[in-house]
């Protein structure tokens, strides 16, 4: 048995035997629902109770107009339900006073599978910008996850705040890089230009990171310039090669003598804060499918719970705002506004948090009757505001 499916089934049934429980869920919304009958059903639901449907007023057994006045409205949405399935979900329903605790089941499902979503579409924005050679689309799509994010932590009644899991997610396997060969072109050449003419160090060495290279080894060199450029020594082939050797990098073979060659040799002229800023390009959208990756693998953890996926998903998006910055650095761009986003009222929090404390019914829970209030005498239907 589906532990989500159940607790979806489990909310409808309550509210079917006991409408009054839909004022103890006004912070569940219809699309928190994974099945769309019920998503169309709790929102017929919510709509027979802003109509003012008699059975919530009567303090007689809830009438069997509730239920199948509920399927009708929700059957101009979606097809295949019928009085049966009403009577199923009722059946499905222990104890229709835990109707919050199941709600907060469904809100829990519903934050994995929407946390899991916009990893995949900032993934996919990550790789499209890679193609194009653009971070416009990664950016955005990171930002829309970040504002995402926070939204649930409101409305799960928790206060958003980025903290690194215990142990690492496990992504999927890395993708091969999207243009790999110009990447590592732009890298070598980068590396020569600053072989060639150390003072074209001073255009990039406030932004660009030895992390930023998609190749360790050319991010290895780079770390070897830059330790050069910070003690003010000569910057060339021999002395590279000899900060090299100090650091260990031939030796483990992370980098050869003749790789060094290759790289230094054959130098035209080139500009090193236009390849600094394709490397970076490179180096955001890199960043951002791995950041999407890893909150691809938490949000399907199901045994971690919604605050903790909340604040994991957050830190591992740090990673990207780093480069970000640095890369708005290189471009003399400000860091843009995010919009405000509006949480949930203050009792829907605390609807949310509930736990298993049972609450009194609104009235003793039975089975429906027969209808008290005939379908024909109800109000006619008014705009859902």
């Amino acid at each position: 048995m589906n532990p989500l499916l159940s607790a979806e089934q489990a909310v409808l049934g309550s509210v079917l035997l006991d409408p009054g429980q839909l004022a103890h869920l006004d912070w569940l919304a219809p699309d928190h629902f994974y099945r769309p009958v019920h998503q169309a059903l709790f929102a017929a639901l919510r709509k027979l109770r802003t109509d003012g449907h008699p059975a919530l007023a009567t303090k007689e057994p809830v009438p069997l107009s509730w239920v199948t006045d509920a399927v009708d409205e929700a059957s101009h949405h979606v097809r295949g339900l019928t009085a049966v399935s009403a009577h199923i979900l009722i059946s499905a329903c222990p104890r229709p006073e835990h109707a919050p605790v199941y709600g907060r089941m469904v809100l829990e499902g519903a934050i994995h599978r929407s946390v899991t979503e916009h990893a995949i579409r900032l993934h996919q924005a990550a790789r499209a910008d890679a193609l194009q050679g653009q971070v416009e689309g990664a950016l955005h799509h990171a930002d829309v996850l970040a504002g995402v994010l926070g939204d649930l932590a409101r409305r799960w009644g928790s206060e958003p705040s980025p903290v690194a899991p215990a142990t690492p997610p496990s992504p999927a396997p890395v993708a091969p890089p999207v243009r790999a060969d110009q990447v590592a072109e732009d890298e070598q050449f980068l590396l020569a230009v600053l072989v060639e003419r150390p003072k074209a160090m001073d255009e990039v060495v406030g932004w660009l990171r030895p992390g930023d290279f998609a190749d360790p080894a050319h991010g290895q060199l780079y770390r070897c310039l830059g330790a050069l450029h910070h003690r003010g020594e000569p910057i060339d082939r021999i002395t590279v090669l000899w900060e090299a050797q100090r650091r260990g990098l031939l030796a483990d073979g992370t980098l050869t003598a003749e790789q060094l060659t290759a790289i230094c040799d054959g130098i035209g002229p080139g500009s090193a804060e236009w390849l600094g800023e394709q490397i970076m390009r490179s180096s955001v959208t890199r960043t951002a499918a791995t950041s999407a990756r890893a909150i691809r693998a938490l949000a399907e953890n199901e045994t971690l719970a919604p605050g903790r996926l909340i604040n994991h998903a957050l830190h591992a998006l740090g990673s990207l705002d780093e480069v970000r910055a640095r890369w708005q650095t290189a471009n003399g761009h400000p860091a843009p506004a995010l919009p405000p986003t509006e949480g949930p009222p203050t009792a829907r929090v605390h609807a949310a948090v509930a736990r298993s404390t049972p609450r009194p019914a609104a009235r003793s829970p039975e089975r429906p009757g027969p209808a008290y209030t005939p379908s024909a005498a109800r109000p006619p239907s008014r705009t859902h505001g």
